[in-house]
């Protein structure tokens, strides 16, 4: 029994962390598992397959990989012509078994992938839906494995009771390519290529810095964080917080509050709003919970509290765009991440050396750059509601 609540707890945890990556974005019970995700966006015809070079470089990527490796920038990462050219000839074949893919980050994740893979001329066997269940995604894996993949791209939904399953396509010879996380026990080179993430604490960083923007150098403020050992949410709410303490010293943090899940920003801001009335500005660590955090400051009738997150996701966009509380928040690169994936497995095929960790650099987006930001996260213009409260 003890077994089994551990398991619960940890699937459960899991979901949650992956609603941290996925940001606030509509959900759908439909599985892709047969390819069946919408069309991916094509990528120049022409020219080598790098992610957009237009995403700001400027800053260097700060976080690290999930065993502390310093991170390669995926800005760094090219597929030649002639490259692709020889990918081409292998007849290669592709799988992507997603934890989840009921959500906007997910589904720009496969764009992201699709894309590139269909100019390399490389075959998606399938896109899988695990629906946040361990044992599916095993399931899935096994299901792949007997269509003999020459690549699996995946974020594990648990990286301990899928761990095996992983090691067996290792075993089979097929290159694997993690999204976020690593399964327990798999070591880079000999079980798998890389794992690319976002820059989670470049991310938290410039939240950081649009706060002190908008607070003029100095006030007290609250933070919101995630009340879990969670690698992802942890690195986000350490840069923040650092950020502040070493650059920013006349922005005082006052107040703090755990949340477990993402419905509990409300309560905790609420409570926070009433114990500290002089509070300037509040950072919440993902946007789901952010737009509690708004609901509590209207109810609070503090129009004029600042609020800073991470992830672009539509409420919280459609905020920005208006000139609301939200004043702007670090975003992921979901379609780059993807493209940036599927270069790595090209690379692997080729037998070239790949590095351990790979981050998409963090984007500062404002209401200033929404829209621009909008289409460089998911390669798509923005939501017609956003672009017209941007006008």
């Amino acid at each position: 029994m003890k077994k089994l609540s551990s398991l619960i707890l940890v699937i459960l945890l899991s979901s949650v962390l992956a609603l941290v990556g996925c940001g606030n974005q509509s959900a759908s019970n439909e599985s892709s598992s047969e390819g069946e995700a919408k069309e991916a966006s094509a990528l120049p015809a022409s020219g080598p397959i790098t992610i957009n070079q237009d995403i700001p470089s400027d800053q260097k990527i700060e976080s690290k990989g999930p065993n502390g490796e310093e991170a390669v920038s995926a800005k760094t990462l090219e597929l030649t012509e002639e490259e692709i050219a020889k990918i081409k000839e292998g007849n290669y074949k592709a799988a992507i078994a997603m934890h989840y893919a009921g959500n906007d980050w997910s589904q720009a994740q496969i764009d992201g992938l699709k894309a590139a893979f269909s100019k390399m001329g490389i075959e998606v066997l399938s896109v899988t839906d695990a629906q946040f269940k361990s044992e599916k995604q095993v399931s899935d894996i096994e299901t792949i494995l007997a269509r003999n993949p020459d690549i699996i791209v995946s974020i594990p939904v648990d990286p301990v009771s899928t761990a095996q399953a992983y090691k067996m396509a290792a075993e089979q010879g097929v290159k694997l390519v993690f999204m976020d996380n690593v399964p327990n026990g798999l070591e880079h080179k000999e079980d798998y290529v890389s794992v690319v993430s976002a820059d989670n604490y470049g991310n938290g960083i410039q939240a950081a810095e649009i706060m002190a923007e908008q607070l003029g150098g100095k006030g007290k403020v609250g933070v919101v964080y995630h009340d879990a050992d969670f690698f992802v949410t942890k690195q986000r709410t350490d840069a923040f917080e650092k950020t502040m303490k070493e650059k920013y010293p006349d922005i005082e943090i006052v107040a703090r509050g755990g949340i477990s899940g993402p419905n509990d920003g409300l309560k905790v801001a609420a409570a926070m709003l009433t114990k500290h009335g002089d509070l300037d500005g509040i950072f919440g660590v993902w946007d789901v919970l952010s737009e509690g955090i708004l609901a509590a400051a209207r109810q609070a009738g503090r129009e004029d509290l600042v609020i800073t997150t991470i992830d672009l996701g539509t409420n919280v966009g459609l905020n920005i765009a208006q000139g609301g509380l939200i004043k702007g928040l670090g975003a992921q690169l979901p379609y780059d991440q993807g493209v940036a994936e599927a270069i790595l497995a090209a690379h692997a095929l080729l037998g070239k050396e790949t590095p351990s960790y790979v981050a998409v650099p963090a984007l500062k987006v404002t209401q200033e750059n929404i829209l621009d930001s909008w289409k460089m996260v998911y390669n798509s213009e923005a939501p017609e509601e956003i672009q017209e409260a941007a006008k």
